[in-house]
């Protein structure tokens, strides 16, 4: 997940893209006074490389900075940080807690990603109901992503009963906010109901935007529906699946 650039009164998003190095010394600067919101967004640019030197150790750092002085994305991030191994060893346990913390403060984002360990207990708690709990409450701040998997519980049957058309409710409000997953499980859905036209539509928007992991998992999918009026979307997938794989190659 990429920490979006929050508005502050003295630097916007579309600053710090037409001129990453001067953001990156403005934000050294208010980071070094204590500006807490430039504190947190000093963490994302040394850890995505953003007119700055790549640094993930120091990324971590500001991030437990301004996570130590209440900053919701910063505690996210230094979740992220413990979760992925980022600047630092993989501590689950503490990815769990500053999840906890970031998602009680009432970030969708970190409600997402703690649903995401507690649905999996690779923090060493499994607890589907509470996932699920979390998941319902960031899709109802609108989080497309936590839509998604929202949907799959009701088309499941997880923790709650199956219930088809909340399913695809929750599948569409998240293909309609931008989430290749759900515009994928959306398209899956129409497909099931015989709107040929409009899977193909929400086929295409996941394909452009979908990550390699995400296609080479959809190739698989779609090859298994063995539609015949798909299969130049079919072929379309698998292009790209060689195309974002020579690229991660190089």
């Amino acid at each position: 997940m990429s920490f979006v650039l929050r508005k502050t009164e003295t630097l916007s998003a579309a600053n710090a893209h037409e001129n990453p190095r001067r953001t990156a010394q403005w934000l050294l600067n208010c980071a070094g006074l204590g500006e807490l919101e430039a504190q947190a967004l000093l963490g994302q640019i040394l850890l995505d490389g953003q007119g700055i030197e790549r640094d993930t150790a120091l990324a971590r750092r500001w991030f437990s900075i301004a996570a130590e002085r209440g900053h919701s994305m910063a505690r996210n991030m230094l979740g992220r940080c413990h979760e992925h191994g980022w600047g630092g060893p993989i501590d689950l346990h503490s990815a769990l807690n500053c999840y906890q913390l970031a998602a009680a403060q009432g970030l969708d984002w970190a409600m997402y990603n703690l649903a995401n360990l507690l649905a999996t207990g690779r923090a060493g708690t499994l607890d589907l109901p509470q996932a699920f709990v979390w998941y319902q409450r960031a899709a109802e701040l609108g989080h497309a992503k936590s839509m998604n998997l929202l949907g799959r519980f009701y088309e499941e049957g997880t923790v709650v009963a199956a219930e088809p058309k909340l399913a695809l409710e929750w599948f569409r409000r998240s293909a309609e906010g931008g989430d290749f997953r759900g515009q994928f499980s959306y398209a899956g859905r129409l497909l099931e109901l015989g709107e040929i036209s409009s899977a193909r539509f929400w086929l295409e928007k996941a394909l452009a935007i979908g990550n390699l992991n995400f296609i080479h998992s959809a190739c698989r999918s779609l090859a298994a529906l063995n539609h015949p009026e798909l299969l130049d979307i079919n072929a379309a997938y698998a292009q790209r699946q060689v195309a974002l794989a020579n690229e991660h190659s190089v």
